[in-house]
């Protein structure tokens, strides 16, 4: 089975409406993604970082009850785990809060085994800050190096939009190592200043990653490839939250890849078809977990939706 492999933070989520906890769920950009794809029956492990206290524990319990490795998970003493606040507003979108307190020596693991055609998942800040950078990059050399897809979500949020031009060398470097590059019209906002999905790709995209696709809330979803471009409608659902919506129009996405059969041979030559169905999963997993408090889609879902 060809295996998943996602860098990224372990996080715990308490959510509030109204200034009232809702609830508090285990999460993380990537974190998110590999649960819903551990729940589709996927082969997915975790390179991450948690504290060794009762937040790192339900994090850690939650991740093997939904079939996640955790193996490559650095369980510090020092510090503790790492919490967020969001505060859900009147459309359900959050602002976050966080609370953070790492050891001085971070992601102290070693790297699972990766082979050709298995997917590589990062994004967020954690992708590019420059305290996890050596581990990140050592990361990337062996996906490239072993002929893995790498999927690159950016997901740089405006609280380091300040940071954008000290990072933007490894957020480049990341762009270089990438196959399928996502991102939200916000995030390129942030990094470049431009919003424009056929702007971003030609000008800031296009020379290191071919395949590129821009999300935009519940506006069309754009995409660019090698062959064409293409726009898609966003399901309209009632949503409860939109948390994880981005993280598992991800994992959609990934899933489309390994449901097809598409090796990272294929992707220069995929068509119109080929993309409609990969965009398809990644819309419907969006939209699934919107319409929940949770962050990953629900074990009914994968139940029905497994192929």
């Amino acid at each position: 089975m060809r295996k998943i492999i996602g860098i990224g933070e372990a996080i715990l989520d308490i959510l509030f409406r109204n200034n009232q906890v809702q609830a508090a769920v285990p999460g993380g950009s990537v974190y998110n993604a590999l649960i819903s794809l551990g729940r589709m029956g996927m082969d997915v492990t975790f390179i991450s970082e948690t504290g060794n206290d009762p937040v790192g524990k339900i994090i850690l319990e939650n991740m093997r009850a939904n079939g996640v490795h955790t193996g490559c998970v650095n369980v510090f003493s020092e510090g503790k785990s790492p919490v967020s606040l969001a505060f859900l507003n009147e459309q359900n979108d959050a602002g976050y809060v966080f609370y953070k307190d790492y050891p001085s020596r971070r992601l102290d693991v070693a790297l699972p085994d990766i082979q050709e055609d298995d997917i590589v998942m990062m994004g967020s800040y954690f992708a590019v800050t420059p305290a996890l950078r050596e581990k990140v990059k050592e990361l990337l050399d062996l996906a490239r190096e072993r002929g893995a897809i790498v999927y690159y979500d950016v997901n740089f949020r405006s609280a380091h939009a300040h940071e954008a031009i000290k990072l933007m060398p490894f957020i480049l470097e990341n762009f270089e190592y990438t196959d399928i590059l996502r991102g939200s019209a916000e995030d390129f906002r942030n990094l470049f200043g431009l919003d424009d999905p056929k702007r971003i790709y030609r000008e800031k995209v296009d020379f290191y990653c071919k395949s590129f696709i821009c999300t935009d809330g519940p506006h069309d979803i754009s995409l660019f490839t090698k062959n064409f471009a293409k726009q898609y409608p966003v399901p309209q659902v009632k949503a409860v939250s939109t948390i994880g919506a981005g993280d598992n129009f991800n994992a959609g996405v990934v899933y489309g890849l390994i449901a097809n059969r598409i090796r990272r041979s294929d992707l220069d030559s995929l068509n119109e078809k080929d993309w409609d169905d990969i965009i398809a999963c990644g819309t419907a997993f969006g939209s699934e977990v919107c319409q929940s408090m949770s962050n990953s889609v629900s074990l009914e879902f994968a139940k029905n939706f497994r192929r």
